[in-house]
């Protein structure tokens, strides 16, 4: 495939690529990092804006696919983790700042009581549902079509994420008996929720979803439907998880539970937890996670649970989320948002814009999309005309439809306006 891009020119990009298919698969670590023909590659990164190694600028709506609201390169970040650096990297004991991170985690977040730091949200996903499983003593989950809960094999059927975009959903390499009890249902459908309870009666351990579907672009939930999940776990003695690795300290302090006003069993977190450094947690009610070794007997453990690096950024990061922040960077969300579907109506190309607090995503697609099956529908092939229309502007979103755009503290009104134009610029040629 020839490049798709006339303005910018990644010749050093893709001597890059060449060298690193050699040793990386298909030259990426992650699959959700690949585009055709080949992606640009990072030299540096400051605010809201990445650097290439072609010496090309861009306006990073992707933001490291959400971790970094506060701007690349934070001083006050920075400056905790050059501090924490000065006494050690990795002590494998416990610290004094992972007590007084679990504790602002704990003030913030609703369903939060008790908290278990470990390196990513694959393992809090990963280690709440054995959690879950462990203390009902029963095997079955219930997660939604398209949702993306990290790559270990209970979840990893039906996913969103790379798995929409670069393989089959159901990824080979995991066993029918791994599978065979998870059961998937259609997000915002209660009546399918319904049914699956009813037909796996007292079977059920928990039942776990992105409370706005991030890893399938952004899909909120219908009004009252978080509520009914509250209360049907409830009256079948299910635990309620909310994967808030995308959500949580993002929609408000306390996740999109605050937001919602519902409140679950369990929650995971990472991604803004750790300011751009590798983290994730699981936290929720006392009497659930005092059962989480060694206190209790489900085991969970890591080498860099609490990580001394990723919890000093993460103390700084939480800081740092004030009034002025959420105001900002949903100001921002909703302004591009705005702008999207207005440059999409007056072009006459089907669109279903959805913005919820500095989260955004448009589908081009002229029904509503409100799950998996709605949002497969979408028009992806000029998806990716929009998306390398941006990217010869200097505007860097995921590069696939079922990914999510952010916006940090750093996308001021200039930043937002030289954005606004380039997708003006871009809607004239879809």
């Amino acid at each position: 495939m020839h490049s798709p891009l006339k303005n910018i020119k990644l010749s050093k990009s893709k001597e890059l690529f060449n060298n690193a298919q050699k040793y990386l698969v298909k030259g990426v670590n992650s699959p959700v990092r690949y585009f055709k023909p080949y992606p640009f590659f990072v030299e540096r990164a400051k605010d809201c804006y990445l650097f290439d190694v072609d010496g090309n600028k861009y306006i990073d709506y992707c933001l490291a696919y959400g971790p970094m609201v506060l701007g690349h390169g934070n001083p006050n970040i920075i400056k905790a983790v050059e501090e924490q650096l000065e006494l050690g990297i990795s002590y494998g004991c416990p610290t004094e700042n992972e007590v007084i991170l679990a504790k602002e985690i704990v003030k913030r977040m609703p369903c939060a009581e008790m908290v278990r730091f470990v390196s990513s949200g694959t393992e809090s996903t990963m280690g709440a549902i054995r959690l879950a499983r462990g203390i009902t003593g029963k095997n079955k989950i219930i997660k939604f079509d398209g949702a993306y809960h990290g790559s270990h094999d209970y979840v990893l059927v039906k996913s969103g994420s790379g798995a929409l975009t670069h393989g089959v959903p159901n990824s080979p390499g995991i066993p029918e008996e791994t599978t065979k009890n998870t059961i998937l249902v259609p997000f915002n459908n209660e009546d399918a929720v319904k049914r699956a309870i009813l037909e796996n009666k007292d079977e059920i351990s928990c039942i776990i979803l992105e409370p706005v579907m991030g890893n399938i672009g952004c899909i909120p939930p219908k009004e009252g439907y978080l509520e009914f999940l509250r209360e049907i776990t409830i009256e079948n003695d299910i635990i309620l998880i909310f994967d808030e690795v995308i959500t949580g300290f993002r929609l408000s302090p306390g996740g999109a539970q605050e937001y919602y006003g519902v409140t679950p069993d369990l929650a995971t977190i990472g991604k803004i937890l750790g300011g751009g450094f590798p983290i994730g947690a699981i936290v929720g009610r006392k009497d659930i996670m005092e059962n989480l070794s060694p206190n209790g007997p489900i085991y969970q453990a890591g080498t860099f649970n609490g990580n001394p690096i990723s919890i000093a950024a993460g103390i700084a990061t939480l800081k740092n989320l004030n009034d002025e922040f959420y105001n900002k960077t949903f100001k921002s969300s909703k302004k591009i948002s705005e702008f999207i579907k207005e440059c999409a109506d007056k072009n006459n190309i089907p669109n279903q814009v959805h913005n919820i607090g500095s989260m955004f995503q448009i589908y081009f697609n002229s029904d509503e999309v409100k799950d998996y099956e709605s949002a497969k529908r979408s028009d992806t092939e000029r998806f990716m005309k929009y998306f390398y229309g941006l990217l010869d502007r200097g505007v860097f979103i995921a590069p696939s439809q079922f990914e999510c755009c952010f916006t940090s503290i750093k996308h001021d009104n200039d930043v937002v306006d030289l954005t606004l134009n380039a997708i003006e610029e871009v809607f004239k040629g879809l």
